[in-house]
């Protein structure tokens, strides 16, 4: 099982204006308020594509931002709402939250969908306040802020063959010429530090999983190097190939087979009865052939099925693709690990309202008026005494007072501050 984690921010976007205007038109000299809503803000979206096996796609792409709403215009004509943001991940996610460490989801299904930011609510215009005694409202509401949001996201795929070997044996290079990933290749060992997964498809379309598992070293079974993380990768493999280069430029390559097969033999029992391939690499090279001999010498004496390729050349790829395939359908199919249970959270009622200490001013809490606070124009005086008068019929002022507020106490609502009075 590999476990690919990667942590982006989801940002929905934010509503539109609500508009303040009236109505002008010939002989209507007196037209009233027609101020339209603006637009809701656009949603963010995980939605599982079944092409995709990794999530590389946000190695790059950290931020997941959805499209604001419009603001309002004369005429009551509304904004344009948002445009959502639909983000593919592969089957198999985890989506928690990063910083409660809640899980959220776990996506399984082609198409399953996951709200994960909600787009900020319009703001509602200046016709929508019209009442009996208020004829001309010369106000509007702000747009809700969109949601934003730090999501982990974890993606769990069990590898059906797993490339082992010690450091420069040529396993990124293979991964690289049997399927279509593109992990880092050089000449320095310890270019890969971490597992990359590719698929490898067969002629006749039916695909599975190889890993390039890092070099491991001797002294892995201690901890040595990254020892204990690469080799739990490795024991959730259902098949290993063993590579090794032919043509090592030091040692020999019998010992360096005789070196990794030890550590994989004492880290853990299972790994010892896993299923092993010997695989001499880089057969291109002068003297691998020499190598090679030995190699398949050690194999069968081991039992080991045994094959000679050069990623370069292509040399022995067909029959190790094709062999790989046919094995892994004889074996039993791999056990799934399940998610633990999603958390299931109850949506307070929007209505109530607590009041807490925050440093030196108290903090008045709630969804309604918090959203109220974040939706009014402070600076237009006409919004700020609607505001206050919502406060009072929802009686804020006596929540504080019983929560122990004073005159000339520092209030705060959202994101704003005000002095109770």
């Amino acid at each position: 099982m590999f476990i690919d984690v990667v942590t982006v921010i989801a940002r929905a976007g934010d509503g539109g204006r609500g508009a303040v205007s009236f109505r002008r038109e010939k002989y209507v000299p007196r037209g009233g308020p027609d101020g339209g809503d603006g637009g809701r803000g656009g949603h963010v979206y995980l939605e599982v594509d079944p092409s995709l096996n990794t999530l590389a796609s946000f190695r790059r792409r950290r931020h997941l931002m959805a499209g604001r709403g419009g603001h309002g215009q004369g005429s009551r004509k509304k904004g344009a709402d948002g445009e959502d943001l639909v983000v593919p991940v592969p089957p198999g996610t985890w989506v928690w939250d990063a910083d409660t460490g809640e899980l959220l989801a776990d996506l399984k299904e082609p198409g399953q969908r996951l709200l994960v930011a909600r787009g900020g609510r319009g703001g509602r215009g200046n016709a929508r306040f019209v009442t009996s005694t208020r004829r001309a409202p010369r106000f509007a509401e702000l747009g809700e802020p969109g949601e934003e949001r730090r999501l982990r996201l974890e993606l769990k795929l069990l590898a059906d063959v797993g490339l082992v070997g010690l450091p420069n044996a040529g396993k990124s290079t293979l991964l690289r010429a049997m399927t279509a990933a593109r992990p880092e290749v050089a000449s320095y060992p310890f270019t890969t530090l971490s597992p990359h997964l590719g698929v490898v498809e067969r002629e006749d379309g039916r695909r599975y999983t190889m890993a390039d598992i890092p070099g491991l070293i001797e002294g892995a079974h201690q901890g040595k190097g990254l020892g204990h993380q690469f080799l739990r990768h490795v024991e959730r493999c259902r098949i290993l190939l063993h590579l090794v280069d032919a043509a090592p430029l030091e040692g020999d390559p019998v010992d360096h087979f005789v070196t990794i097969e030890k550590e994989l033999e004492l880290y853990s029992a299972k790994l010892a009865e896993k299923p092993r391939w010997l695989v001499a690499t880089k057969m291109d090279l002068p003297g691998a052939r020499e190598g090679a001999t030995k190699l398949e010498a050690k194999a069968r004496e081991r039992g080991m099925p045994f094959f000679a390729v050069s990623a370069e050349t292509g040399e022995g790829l067909p029959a190790l693709r094709d062999a790989l395939g046919d094995a892994l359908e004889q074996l039993p199919a791999p056990a799934e690990e399940e998610a633990p249970p999603a958390v299931i959270r109850l949506r307070p009622d929007p209505r109530i309202i607590w009041v807490e200490r925050e440093g030196d001013a108290w903090r008045v809490r709630g969804e309604w008026i918090e959203r109220a606070a974040v939706m009014t124009d402070l600076e237009n005086p006409e919004a700020v005494a609607y505001l206050q008068r919502r406060l009072e019929r929802r009686k804020v002022e006596q929540h504080l007072r019983r929560a122990g507020a004073r005159n000339g106490d520092k209030v705060r609502i959202g994101p704003w501050e005000f002095i109770l009075e």
